[in-house]
């Protein structure tokens, strides 16, 4: 894969993941394909290689779009609630990596649902529900809570409760890999063509 795309791939990670919790808010459903590729992803804890996290390229589609759409200065799609949900993710990530004792116990409870997955199938909602118990109990309490708006009725859905928090510890995953990848905030103003770029070509690739 072209080292351009590879180095924007888990930040597509954490702008697909804010689009679905944005999507499943306002309406309560959001592309599930998108939602288990990114859902599962926060499983793959040892990657051969950096799309390995993803599955396939195309699986990240709903997140190369948004980061264009988002990053592109010929966008007319900017979107501040997606921006607010993104920078939240990041931040939410830099205090988590300070935070050796949240870091150790999220490793131990990702390793029991990996061990969970043995006896039940990933798209079970015990698994969901233990994922988004990881965000509720360790890394929502790193920061103030990340506010998300949308129609009370779909919010008010335990169901649509566990996928946004399992989507926000997905993005959180993604947020992880993009450091490690050494992706950092100031790249999102000072290189903003560049990843743009990649992500158009990303984009190219999957048509």
């Amino acid at each position: 894969m072209d080292k351009l795309i590879e180095q924007q791939l888990a930040l597509a990670g954490v702008c697909q993941a804010a689009k679905l919790v944005q999507s499943i808010a306002r309406r309560g459903e959001a592309d599930e394909n998108a939602v288990e590729a990114s859902i599962s992803s926060i499983l793959v804890t040892a990657p051969e290689n950096t799309q390995q996290v993803y599955g396939k390229l195309s699986n990240l589609k709903i997140g190369f779009t948004t980061l264009v759409d988002q990053l592109d200065s010929a966008s007319k799609t900017k979107d501040a609630e997606l921006t607010r949900y993104i920078a939240s993710i990041l931040s939410l990530e830099r205090k988590l990596s300070r935070n050796n004792q949240a870091l150790n116990e999220l490793g131990q409870r990702v390793s029991h649902v990996q061990r969970q997955t043995v006896h039940v199938g990933f798209e079970n909602l015990q698994i969901l529900s233990s994922l988004a118990s990881i965000y509720s109990d360790i890394v929502s309490p790193l920061a103030p809570k990340i506010q998300i708006a949308g129609n009370p009725n779909f919010l008010s859905l335990e169901s649509n409760q566990k996928r946004v928090r399992a989507l926000l510890l997905a993005g959180i995953r993604s947020a992880v890999l993009w450091r490690q990848l050494g992706g950092k905030r100031r790249h999102i103003l000072f290189s903003r063509n560049k990843i743009v770029h990649a992500a158009k070509q990303a984009l190219r690739q999957m048509d």
